[in-house]
């Protein structure tokens, strides 16, 4: 008895993903004079402590948190630096939390996959060969002790998580824990213990301000004039050290904003808000100031408008774009484009290599003049597991490369700016389809065509509504004929419409014996409704009416 199929999973509809609404530019602040890096430390040094005071409070509260506990934190702030510098400390510490909050659900549903992955592998015996899709038993006594033991590794996990959400209480390390690990290793991390410490201080410093509408230049913290002055407002304990009225610190560079600068000007001039964060590179010795504001929300384009010129599907890998411009019937235009990147080195030549390849993509479909983009809504969470793939860390690793967060938070910013829609669908049996519908004919002497092109089509042909496959799937052999329907998109006049159909890997199907007929390709012959041979003249004897 041949093994029972898994059914397929249902398929969520294409949607068209909403712009974002945030925007953010950033600028250098140049010509500071000694006095201003020193005061600006000093700010940062202050107001990074009283940060992490607070959020070490909120964090141990728990659940007893309320309104009048929000009042007493702030009006505590409020007595070492000022009313608005507390209210940014408060809410940073508000927003820390809920991140933190949010990892810790998602911290636990990976220990709930690992530990449901190991009670499986471990219920088999072992050396069991696994199912597709499905991993089967571990290859020696050896793996099988070494994973039992992690059983209770993650069970112990589990129980802390458990234990942090119940009480509410999350655990972060302001300046990063990987920059906390980096203490105990400087040699491997590439550091002396002066340069980790400045690092690990700058990483602490809080230099944010809120912006708010209806105050001068929209901001009273961090104040930028339209021709560049910044000026601060300096902590009560720091207001020996102002330089201008009001206890405010000038500093003494000007800053320009050479991208978006027009809005920026417009916003401030109306008084709308602005916000402002200081931030020092160490490794540059440079300090930035990043401008932020809020756009007001736009109503997405439809889908039938985002469908009407076609539009590029694309397929998202670990190291290119595999893109193909589709019309709007679903037919493939043209050859495959590919944009590469490198996703190794540094945190920053990973994201100017992400950059660098979504501008060529976007180039690219602005020069064909598509009005849409579609991809796939990639989510890996029941897939990272190291539970799952055991021995096999190229491909963990192949997974975990793949820039998806990344993918979604560029590319949804830098389609709006090039007046692109983006259509993601979902990304069910797409790679597997376009392999085994469009891989094979599609490819030619002069085009070679990849299982990822192939996937790129398969995409852009969900997010049009079409099918994915070629064809209508046929009706069960015998029923009607053995080689099924014809082409789906083939219009009453196109030329060879009634022809033989291909085979899946594109050959053509075997002809009948010498002294036999092919009636598969002749619809005419077969007694269906609509055909010739049920409307043809005939006559029948009546029936006598003594019968």
């Amino acid at each position: 008895m041949s093994e029972r199929k898994k059914p397929f999973r249902p398929i969520r509809d294409p949607f068209v993903v909403q712009d974002a609404t945030g925007v953010a530019i950033r600028t250098r602040l140049k010509d500071l004079a000694p006095a201003d890096d020193k005061v600006i430390r000093l700010i940062g040094a202050h107001m990074g402590g009283l940060a992490a005071a607070d959020l070490a409070l909120y964090s141990r509260a728990g659940f007893e948190r309320n309104k009048d506990t929000w009042a007493g934190r702030k009006q505590s702030l409020t007595a070492q630096s000022s009313s608005r510098w507390a209210g940014a400390v408060t809410k940073g510490t508000h927003d820390q939390y809920a991140l933190a909050r949010r990892g810790q659900f998602a911290y636990r549903d990976t220990l709930y996959d690992g530990i449901r992955m190991l009670l499986n592998r471990l219920s088999l015996p072992v050396g069991e060969k696994g199912t597709k899709g499905k991993p089967g038993g571990y290859r020696s006594q050896g793996d099988w002790f070494h994973k039992s033991r992690r059983l209770n590794i993650l069970h112990a996990r589990l129980a802390a998580v458990e234990e942090d959400i119940a009480t509410g209480r999350v655990h972060v390390v302001r300046g990063g824990k990987k920059l906390a690990r980096n203490r105990h290793n400087l040699a491997a991390a590439g550091l002396t213990e002066a340069g980790w410490r400045d690092r690990w201080e700058a990483a602490r410093w809080f230099l944010s301000a809120d912006g708010e509408s209806g105050k001068r230049f929209g901001n009273e913290t961090i104040r930028v004039t339209p021709d560049g002055e910044v000026s601060i407002k300096l902590p009560k304990p720091l207001e020996h050290l102002a330089n201008a009225p009001r206890g405010r610190y000038v500093l003494s560079g000007r800053v320009s904003f050479a991208y978006r600068g027009d809005e920026w000007a417009d916003r401030i001039t109306g008084n709308r808000a602005v916000a402002y964060e200081i931030h020092y590179d160490t490794v540059k010795s440079r300090w930035y100031l990043t401008a932020s504001w809020k756009r007001p929300a736009v109503q997405a384009i439809a889908l039938e408008a985002a469908r009407a010129g076609g539009l590029i599907g694309v397929d998202t890998n670990a190291d290119h774009f595999a893109a193909y411009f589709l019309d709007k019937h679903g037919n493939p235009t043209g050859n495959p484009q590919r944009f590469g990147y490198d996703l190794t080195g540094s945190a920053n030549h990973r994201d100017a290599q992400l950059r660098h390849a979504l501008s060529r993509l976007l180039r690219w479909a602005t020069l064909i003049g598509v009005t849409a983009i579609a991809v796939e809504d990639l989510d890996f969470r029941d897939g990272k597991t190291r539970e799952k793939f055991g021995r096999k860390k190229r491909l963990r690793q192949l997974i975990h490369g793949i820039p998806t967060a990344k993918v979604k938070a560029r590319l949804v910013n830098m389609a709006a700016e090039h007046g692109l829609a983006l259509v993601a669908v979902d990304a069910a049996y797409t790679s597997k389809w376009g392999a085994e519908h469009w891989k094979t004919p599609l490819t030619s002497s002069k085009r070679a065509i990849t299982r990822h092109d192939a996937a790129g089509i398969a995409i852009g042909r969900r997010a049009l509504g079409h099918p994915i496959q070629r064809r209508t799937k046929p009706p069960r052999h015998h029923q009607s004929d053995g080689d099924g329907h014809r082409n789906v998109q083939a219009e009453p006049g196109t030329q060879g419409r009634e022809g033989l159909r291909r085979t899946r890997n594109g050959t053509s199907p075997p002809r009948a014996a010498t002294g036999r007929a092919v009636t598969a390709g002749n619809q005419r012959v077969q007694h269906r409704s609509g055909h010739a041979t049920e409307h043809g003249p005939c006559q029948q004897d009546s029936l006598p009416l003594s019968f």
